[in-house]
């Protein structure tokens, strides 16, 4: 199995996708710079050893399951010996990971997992222990009582449906007010920690003033519009959109005097709760009951009301570490195997959707035209993808949002998208970036070849100079340039006045 599992470590079949599912978790990268004293700290709850593992690659996920259960260390002349010649550079990477962040120190010399990762990864999966790492559930009365009268599994508190709507309602709250921003709609604002969150990610930014400049008014209302990176976030899966506002908000756990290691403790907790539970918050931390608060306006966790002194985890906190669809259906992503969008080879495309943020997204780089109770129909123009190329939409992110979101009857066709209609979005995108405007002076009208030129070595000396010709002897500098290039024209005529 190891000689197999490392020469083809977890191959896509699909090459539009090997480089996503190469690639690590986005938060592998956080946990890697990390001290060693901190993660320490974390490996010490099974919850939190065991979220991890669902995260990592497969080969790195073999690598610890392999080690797991031995109780002295093992060569590393062992384990490469069981590694073909194709699977070395995967499984170095995996070795390099690990190591990075304190799972197998020193994999160079020998094999033995971190005691703390060990020890609480086996009680993970094993069972035992009383540090209620996976949370505790909540117990009423009614369900006391239940459990007297025999009847221990009868459910209480809300039930999966009623999460799931939840949820959804925040998370596109979230959505719907980015990508309304700026324009004559007036969506549902979030809460003022969601705002500063967006902003302090750089995913929306100060709206600026008639003089063009942000003013203290604007960002004391919150007066926000969507940014360039905001235009990219928009079109990537729910999956990618949480993960990037959670890595955000750890960035700013230490202004916010806050313990990382707890906030990562209660996220990877929440991750192995189960869906439709009830939990007691009396185990929680300082930190941890502040980010209930939080994490209530990110739909990640519904409560009753905020003094409620129980609460359940939703379907975006428990597949955190999972590769499950986040929701049921999301407008802003991943909308799971069903998709809803034809594109036709004269860029007609046809959204089967009645989801007001995925309309607003389509919005983004298509020319709608007209929509019906469960239609929108539109065509993707030049004009079209240009607005979107200037809020720093790539075609790229077009194009994948496109096979990310197409209808099962496209699924069928090879390609998926018309071929035609893909290179026509990537030229568009090349005929954008093959035209540069700056603001500068044209310098022209030189007497001779040698005033000519000694202005433009002068010029290209202090690196303002942006285009020339010398066969017209004209150049043209940045305006940053003007003022020292028009002193040395200045100097150099009273010198040769004189």
């Amino acid at each position: 199995m190891w000689r197999s599992a490392f020469a083809e470590p977890s191959m896509p079949k699909d090459p539009e996708t090997a480089g996503q599912q190469d690639a690590p978790h986005t938060l592998i990268p956080f946990l890697q710079s990390q001290s060693q004293t901190a993660l320490t700290r974390l490996y010490t709850r099974p919850s939190s050893c065991l979220a991890i593992f669902r995260l990592l690659g497969p080969i790195e996920r073999q690598i610890v399951m392999s080690l797991l259960w031995l109780e002295g260390p093992i060569a590393s002349q062992t384990l490469n010996g069981w590694v073909t010649k194709e699977g070395r550079k995967p499984y170095g990477t995996a070795l390099d990971t690990l190591s990075k962040i304190q799972i197998l120190p020193n994999p160079g010399t020998r094999m033995l997992l971190n005691p703390n990762f060990k020890a609480s990864f086996r009680m993970a999966l094993t069972g035992g222990g009383d540090l209620n790492s996976f949370g505790v559930p909540y117990v009423s009365s009614k369900e006391k009582d239940a459990e007297r009268d025999g009847a221990g599994d009868k459910k209480f508190g809300p039930n999966s449906e009623h999460l799931d709507s939840y949820a959804l309602e925040r998370w596109e709250t979230i959505l719907h007010y980015m990508v309304s921003s700026g324009t004559d709609s007036t969506p549902q604002r979030p809460s003022a920690g969601v705002l500063y969150l967006l902003q302090r990610s750089g995913l929306m930014q100060p709206l600026p003033s008639p003089s063009g400049y942000s003013t203290a008014s604007s960002r004391k209302t919150s007066q926000l519009q969507i940014s360039s990176l905001g235009f990219q976030f928009l079109l990537h899966t729910p999956h990618e959109q949480l993960w990037e506002l959670l890595l955000q908000y750890l960035k700013m756990v230490e202004e916010r005097q806050m313990d990382l290691v707890e906030v990562l403790n209660f996220l990877f907790m929440l991750s192995t709760m189960d869906l439709g539970r009830e939990y007691s918050p009396d185990n929680l931390t300082q930190t941890q009951l502040v980010m209930l608060e939080d994490l209530r306006d990110y739909g990640l966790i519904w409560q009753r009301k905020s003094s409620s002194k129980r609460f359940s985890p939703t379907r975006l906190a428990t597949t955190l570490t999972s590769s499950t669809p986040l929701l049921p259906s999301s407008g802003g992503g991943n909308t799971g195997p069903q998709g809803f969008i034809i594109l036709e080879t004269n860029y007609r495309l046809y959204a089967y959707t009645d989801n007001p943020l995925q309309i607003a997204v389509l919005n983004l780089f298509v020319h709608l035209k007209s929509r019906y109770p469960n239609l929108v129909v539109g065509s993707i123009t030049r004009d079209s993808v240009r607005k979107a190329l200037n809020n720093g939409i790539r075609a790229d992110q077009i194009i994948s949002y496109l096979v990310t979101h197409a209808h099962p009857q496209m699924r069928r066709n090879n390609p998926l998208l018309p071929v035609t209609v893909q290179d026509q979005i990537r030229l568009w995108e090349l005929e954008k970036n093959r035209l540069k405007s700056a603001d500068g002076y044209l310098y022209t009208n030189f007497a001779a070849q040698a005033d000519y030129q000694v202005v433009l070595d002068y010029a290209k000396q202090i690196g303002v100079v942006l285009w020339e010709n010398s066969v017209k002897r004209c150049f043209f500098a940045s305006a940053e340039g003007h003022s020292n290039i028009r002193g040395f024209i200045e100097r150099r005529s009273k010198d040769e006045q004189m």
